[in-house]
């Protein structure tokens, strides 16, 4: 049997009385692709953090198989402010890098002997190219400014710098968390290519569920400090794990008649209790434990009735909005419906978040407006919206909102009730702010603008940071929900389940509205570019037909037959000048500018060819 990339045996982590995870067991081999799943707060993270050696454990042991190359896409990744973008790529502690770093230290020295060696690592990382292949990917997670300060830069493109730091580096194991934060949809769909075609085995924690189930072959599970393992995809596991809970549910439903049984014989009993029935004493006990389990109650709906709405939502009017050279909107003219529930998407940057700002007062258009009707009551989550004060109770913060929430048909929940349907359970509710992880943070930001029983929720990334057991809860919500709903969201998952139409946001003031959800615009999108693409090839075909066979083209002009005799000597000297680099290149004596300047030389020598060749053989047809 192959040695695994990593084992993981009995592995236990606790944060004081907090047990995280106890016992758990699993390996990773070559050419595993796996999710990790659990609600936040449950130590996805930690378990993360404990493997690439940033956090301690109590017990067990972390192996990694001897040389395995290894990288970590940590959730909030720091570099040194003052770097460039591209200086922090060559700061990164990758293999590549070091390769480099050593090379040019035996050139500096002129060492010799030395020399072959650190060519052949050269060769064997594929670092000679290493600048040329960190700037595509870059450029494919929308970072084109590679001479920017990354102090200077916003916290999601600092995480799309250390993801592009992390793929480039090509490791036989990457481990990432939340990878698709921040990336807009064509990067996430990009991404989502990349991993599924690579070869690296991956271990990862991300909310994207269309991502984990086109990616993934195999999915782990921290449930109740309980480690489950499911080889399949994640349409496998939600099977999987339905039958799980649903033997778990009848199980303690078994033990909840069994223990109201075995409770009346206990009251019964004596207080100096026969020797002969400790076993059944104590086998009570066990069943006390397990009937007290909370039960998996999948078929819980919580919605909120929301207050009153009338026919008038709101409209936008002749509205403009522009950051100097950029366009946002210009005469944008929209009338909202009655219990709408929109979707807006679109690349980074293209304005979205600024659109509801503006409707929300919090932005002003440069002209136009928006008029809101009367019994409007909008909830607002927001990307940077979560201020909490880290010592006040989880239970405190919701309560000095509301007391209760109208839930309708004459159901009303406490702010405790509301808390526990969140996953805050009872214990955790008494909690202080501080001691909850990102997620739970978020969740509880979420929990503070639901509870105030708004009719029209904008939900802007609401997606991010959160589990999917969460998600889950909140699709169920707004799909439930009696009001109006605009959701800004990278999730296509959440839009697909959530949203009856879309805005999308193409730049440059560009707003389409499509009559669908998520899916179904890209499977239309994807319908419209291949026709376009057919459209385009016909198009160039016909010109090329009408230029070099048609009645009047039977020759050369003087100048295209210049032109052609210039073009056979031009090539032969490209292709010349191609060698000389190709020997150069792998010669290993060139300096790492001097590389960089042959490199993309050679780039360019090999798109001439390539456009002279053709060139030449269009014009030969009428020599």
């Amino acid at each position: 049997m192959v040695n695994p990339l990593l084992q993981i045996d009995t592995l236990t982590k606790s944060f004081g009385d907090l047990v995280l995870f106890r016992d758990i067991s699993f390996g990773i081999a070559e050419g595993d692709k796996i999710g990790l799943i659990a609600k936040n707060g449950a130590g996805k993270t930690t378990l993360l953090n404990i493997i690439a050696g940033l956090e301690s454990f109590d017990s067990g042991r972390v192996v990694f198989r001897n040389d395995v190359r290894f990288a970590y896409l940590d959730q909030m990744p720091q570099f040194d402010p003052v770097l460039t973008v591209l200086e922090a790529c060559f700061q990164s502690d990758n293999e590549a890098v070091k390769v480099i770093a050593h090379y040019e230290k035996i050139i500096a020295s002129g060492n010799s002997e030395e020399l072959d060696e650190a060519i052949a690592q050269m060769d064997l990382h594929k670092a000679w190219d290493y600048e040329q292949r960190i700037k595509q990917i870059l450029t494919q997670l929308k970072i084109n400014r590679f001479d920017q300060k990354i102090g200077e830069l916003s916290g999601g493109q600092i995480k799309r710098v250390a993801l592009a730091n992390v793929l480039i580096s090509e490791p036989e194991l990457i481990v990432l968390d939340e990878p698709t934060n921040h990336l807009d949809l064509d990067m996430v769909e990009w991404l989502e290519d990349y991993l599924s075609r690579s070869k690296m085995s991956l271990l990862m924690v991300t909310h994207d569920r269309y991502f984990l189930d086109r990616i993934c072959t195999q999915i782990l599970e921290i449930d109740n400090k309980q480690f489950y393992s499911y080889k399949g995809n994640f349409s496998y596991f939600l099977e999987k794990k339905d039958e799980r809970m649903q033997t778990q549910n009848a199980e303690t439903d078994r033990a909840r008649n069994l223990y109201k049984t075995e409770l009346e014989w206990m009251r019964r009993q004596p207080q100096a209790r026969a020797t002969k029935a400790k076993a059944r004493i104590d086998a009570f006990y066990e069943i006390e434990e397990k009937a007290k389990q909370r039960k998996q109650d999948e078929g819980v709906r919580l919605s909120a009735k929301g207050a009153y709405i009338g026919n008038k939502i709101f409209e936008a009017v002749h509205v403009t909005k522009s950051f100097d050279d950029i366009k946002i909107t210009n005469d944008f003219n929209y009338i909202f419906s009655r219990y709408e529930k929109m979707g807006i998407v679109g690349n980074n940057g293209t304005g979205k978040s600024t659109f509801v700002k503006m409707l929300l007062g919090e932005v002003p258009p440069d002209s136009g407006h928006f008029d809101i009707g009367e019994t409007v009551n909008f909830g607002y989550y927001s990307q940077d919206g979560l201020t909490f004060n880290g010592q006040t109770k989880v239970i405190d913060v919701v309560q000095a909102i509301a007391e209760v929430i109208d839930m309708g048909n004459g159901n009303r929940l406490t702010a405790s009730q509301f808390l526990q349907h969140f996953l805050f359970p009872p214990e955790k509710q008494h909690n202080y702010v501080y001691k909850l992880s990102g997620g739970e943070k978020r969740r509880l930001y979420l929990c503070t603008v639901l509870i105030k029983n708004p009719n029209f929720l904008v939900l802007d990334e609401p997606t991010n940071d959160l589990d999917i057991m969460t998600l889950n809860i909140l699709e169920e919500y707004l799909k439930g929900f009696k009001g109006c709903l605009i959701v800004i969201s990278h999730d296509r998952y959440f839009m697909d389940k959530v949203i009856d139409h879309l805005l999308v946001f193409h730049g440059n003031a560009d707003i389409q509205n499509f009559p669908g959800n998520y899916t179904q615009y890209r499977d239309w999108k994807s319908i419209k570019d291949k026709e376009k693409s057919e459209t385009v090839k016909i198009e160039n075909k016909e010109r090329v037909v009408e230029k070099f066979h048609s009645a009047e083209k039977t020759k050369l002009t003087f100048k295209e037959k210049r032109e052609f005799d210039e073009l056979e000597p031009e090539i032969a000297r490209l292709e010349e000048e191609k060698i000389s680099l190709e020997i150069e290149l792998s010669s290993g004596m060139l300096s790492s500018e001097t590389l960089v300047e042959k490199s993309n030389r050679i780039s360019e020598v090999m798109t001439l060819i390539e456009e002279k060749t053709e060139r030449w053989i269009e014009l030969s047809e009428f020599v």
